[in-house]
């Protein structure tokens, strides 16, 4: 096994937005696979957060606790694509800190 180029890439988006953040993504090279474009897998659950002083929530209110159904969109992405893939998932994306995970992924030599 070897380090590749592609990097692994986490989001958590609140299902109201999880279609145009898929979508920037793909469009600035995100979730290439092969000859496959715009590719994500989903899943769904609860995130919880308490927004403090000095927060824009953008569900919610400051001081008290909230819930919101989120889906985790996991994608791949070309390094040198990372940059611009970040960019549109922030500008896509609704919170004013999302939460974006970003891994290297290692390369299984194909027997």
């Amino acid at each position: 096994m070897h380090v590749t180029k592609k990097i692994k890439i986490v989001i958590f988006v609140p299902e109201t937005h999880s279609d145009a953040v898929r979508q920037a993504l793909g469009d600035a090279g995100g979730g290439r696979i092969g000859t496959y474009s715009h590719c994500t897998f989903t899943t769904k659950g609860t995130a919880r957060f308490l927004p403090e002083a000095g927060s824009h929530p953008v569900e919610g209110h400051i001081g008290t606790p909230e819930q919101v159904i989120e889906e985790k969109i996991e994608t791949v992405c070309d390094r040198e694509h990372l940059d611009a893939v970040v960019r549109a998932i922030m500008d896509a994306h609704p919170y004013e800190e999302p939460a974006i995970d970003i891994y290297p992924i290692e390369e299984i030599d194909r027997l």
